[in-house]
């Protein structure tokens, strides 16, 4: 490796370096220092991103995919542990003699070029390389730097300076390879018992750090509280210890400021100065007394170091805000260590929420099943936590090793928690229960960061609609289920749910709707619907409560009722006042809106025979009175109320005695029991061909009790499916599917659906 660094510095003749796996951040932080020192690099990946065209813009050559001529020419091919040994680029190289490195080689001999500060542990590396770095370079020191994520005030993870004689670099103890780094300075934060898909034990872990400080030819920096880190350091010879006491620096009048820290720094008994931390948490202290310790070995001016603290932006990922408004907080983090996860709750708490609320992802199988209790005990300090399955990195699956092991680990410990397996679908799961006061934290390392992302991506649209009428007026939901809002009692999310309680509100919603192209739908009790499993995009309007609530008789003898009012509410109402004809309203589980959109009817008696004038949303975003005989209705279709929206009704009755309207309400009622499934149902499925009615057809093909998972057609109507209880979207579909099926092959019938279907299959929100 030592003759590479010397290779490295002699520029007259440039190195040519491919990197196999560069879109990676250690990867890419290889190929900026190589640039930036002067050699010829290129880099292949499976995946083109940002950062690779942003790279190739400073002078990396880069293919996608991997190729095996991707190496020609390559004096030093490096790769990352991602890359499987069959790589094409890696085989390759292999096959042609090209000197192969690791990243950790790679890094160990720029470092070798520079006076290296090499910062370790299990946890907080990213975050303190970070703050050392950033610190001498506001003190004048021009440190070039190499840290594990993206630093906004650094500007990129990597950088070479020509100008300076420090390099800060994080080390990596996963794998061993912290042994190869030579450094004039060691940074120790912490030493525990992790990675143990690699290491034997913490006794083995602890040798590795103890090689790394046998090579150490400076200052070794490490923090007095945590028991690993001081049984390593404390007997060096040039040991500077940091911590709360008893340490040569430590943090006094420490005050927890909303979303900052300050302290004062104590070197020793004299008191060097404040600091305010612009990044919140007590481990945060722990990290910028570990910068300020070094920085100050080194000879940077405190005060220029302590003004760098102050304008600290923190880390990509690491407590890092991704929405903020009054009512909500979204932090994302990248901890996967219970250490890390306690530091992470701790803070979120600092901050005063009404509740924390945390999705975590284990990373890891050996990971999980070595710290399961640790995470459970630890988690079970959040107010509500829900685990997806476990982000396997390179490992393969260990038996019953699973999310579910950390939620059985955080129940024990007296927590609340939720499995939610599939990442894809976890944000619908936690969007759901957020209320205003929470804070939400998107925890762990691998891509559940991308759950917090749609979620603020959708908060955004929730906060502009409340925006837009009284509170009292309008209730916004993210991810709604479906299912509690169908007769069926299937479907997946709507994107946005919404409950307006005035015109007003309704139009103000509709129309922001309609300009920013989100779609809208409006949904009653969801009598004749089934929503697919995926969910529906856009927006849900439910028209509920105020307005659409009001159900009364006019001074005409009319039954005026609001789009949210139940059917059996308006006969009833009508009952009350001696109006006859609105009995077949009994039977109908919906409300106005959806009996209005559907020409919904029974015994022989359709919606529109009884309406006298509707208050229609129009199109254009107006509202207006429409007089029947402007409106034109068909057998469960009304053209004006695809794109515009029922707001009220007005119906027409005949005036006739209590005796008769009861009369006919309990024929109705009678008609309904012994013909109608008591379960969950969204009515008739199919409408009736002209050869013959569909329930009589499906009872013919001797389908009646045929199932699909738990749907199941009626044993006491054919054209009635039932939710036996936990039925699926899916299964209804396959079981419609089925009788459409038969009644084609056997009938030659094409069954036509009558319930309306709508949704997506997959969730793509």
């Amino acid at each position: 490796m030592r003759d590479l660094s010397q290779r490295l510095t002699d520029l007259s003749r440039p190195l040519r370096v491919h990197l196999v796996g560069v879109a990676g951040s250690g990867m890419s932080g290889l190929a900026l220092l190589l640039m930036g020192m002067g050699h010829r690099v290129s880099g292949s990946d499976k995946v083109t991103t940002a950062e690779t065209e942003r790279m190739q813009g400073l002078g990396l050559r880069f293919s996608s995919p991997h190729t095996a001529e991707a190496v020609d020419g390559a004096d030093v091919v490096v790769y990352s542990s991602a890359i499987r040994p069959d790589n094409p680029a890696l085989s390759s190289a292999r096959e042609k003699g090209i000197r192969l490195m690791r990243r950790a080689e790679c890094l160990a001999a720029i470092l070798a070029t520079r006076r290296g500060i090499v910062v370790s542990g299990t946890h907080g590396k990213t975050t303190t390389s970070a703050m050392v770095a950033y610190a001498l370079r506001e003190a004048g020191m021009h440190p070039s730097h190499y840290v594990g994520a993206e630093i906004p005030v650094l500007g990129q993870n990597a950088r070479w300076s020509e100008d300076g004689e420090w390099m800060v670099a994080e080390g990596d103890e996963s794998d061993g390879t912290l042994a190869l780094y030579h450094p004039a300075c060691s940074i120790v934060l912490n030493i525990e018992a992790e990675h143990l898909d690699h290491y034997r034990d913490l006794d083995e872990i602890k040798e590795v750090f103890r090689t790394l400080l046998s090579q150490t030819s400076g200052p070794v920096v490490y923090c007095r509280e945590d028991e690993g880190a001081r049984s390593v350091c404390a007997g060096h010879p040039q040991a500077v210890s940091y911590g709360w006491s008893d340490a040569d620096y430590t943090a006094g009048e420490i005050r927890e400021l909303r979303g900052a820290t300050a302290f004062a720094v104590l070197r020793g008994g004299d008191k060097l100065g404040e600091v305010e931390l612009a990044i919140p948490g007590r481990h945060n202290v722990l990290n910028a007394l570990a910068a300020i310790a070094t920085c100050d070995r080194l000879g940077a001016d405190f005060l220029l170091v302590s003004r760098s603290l102050n304008s600290f932006a923190g880390a990509r990922r690491r407590f890092e805000t991704k929405y903020l408004s009054k009512r909500l907080r979204i932090v994302d983090d990248y901890g996967h260590h219970p250490t890390e996860i306690a530091a992470t709750v701790q803070t979120a708490r600092q901050l005063g929420p009404e509740r924390v609320v945390v999705l975590f992802q284990p990373h890891r199988f050996s990971r999980t099943r070595a710290l399961a209790d640790d995470f459970g005990k630890v988690l079970a300090g959040a107010d509500e936590v829900f685990v997806t399955d476990i982000y396997p990195a390179s490992e393969r699956p260990i038996p019953g090793v699973t999310g579910a092991t950390v939620v059985d680990a955080i129940v024990s410990h007296g927590g609340r928690a939720t499995s939610v397996p599939d990442l894809a679908g976890a944000h619908h799961r936690v969007g759901n229960v957020l209320a205003d006061g929470d804070l939400l934290i998107t925890l762990g390392a691998g891509n559940v960061h991308e759950a917090g992302t749609r979620i603020a991506r959708d908060l955004k649209v929730v906060e502009d609609l409340r925006a837009l009428v009284p509170e009292e007026a309008l209730e916004v939901r993210l991810y709604e289920p479906m299912r509690r809002h169908t007769t069926m009692l299937v479907g997946g999310p709507a994107q946005f749910w919404i409950e307006p309680r005035s015109f007003e509100a309704f139009a103000e919603v509709a129309n922001y709707c309609r300009d920013r192209g989100i779609t809208v739908r409006v949904v009653g009790r969801g009598s004749n619907l089934l929503v697919r499993d995926g969910g529906i995009r856009g927006a849900v309007i439910h028209p509920k409560g105020g307005e659409f609530g009001e159900c009364r008789v006019d001074d005409d003898g009319h039954v005026v009722a609001g789009a949210g009012v139940r059917l059996k509410k308006v006969a009833s109402v009508a009952e009350a006042a001696g109006l006859g004809g609105f009995e077949w309203m009994e039977g109908i589980p919906g409300n106005v809106g959806g009996a209005l959109r559907m020409n919904a009817g029974a015994m022989g008696i359709e919606t529109f025979d009884q309406v006298v004038r509707l208050t229609v949303l129009m199109e254009d975003g107006g509202i207006r009175t429409l007089e029947r005989d402007e409106i034109e209705s068909f057998y469960r279709n009304v053209p004006e109320l695809r794109r515009n929206f029922a707001l009220r009704a007005v119906f027409k009755g005949e005036p006739d005695s209590a005796e008769n309207i009861r009369r006919r309400w309990d024929e109705s009622r009678a008609k309904r029991r012994s013909t109608q499934p008591v379960a969950a149902s969204a009515g008739c499925i199919f409408r009736n061909p002209d050869e013959i009615p569909a329930g009589m057809l499906v009872d013919q093909l001797e389908l009646k009790g045929s199932a699909e998972g738990k749907a199941q057609v009626s044993a006491e109507h054919g054209n009635f499916i039932v939710n036996r209880g936990g039925a699926t979207a899916a299964e209804v579909l396959g079981l419609i599917d089925r009788i459409k099926a038969k009644a084609r092959g056997a009938r030659g019938i094409e069954l036509e659906h009558e319930v309306k279907i709508i949704g997506e299959d997959d969730i793509t929100f």
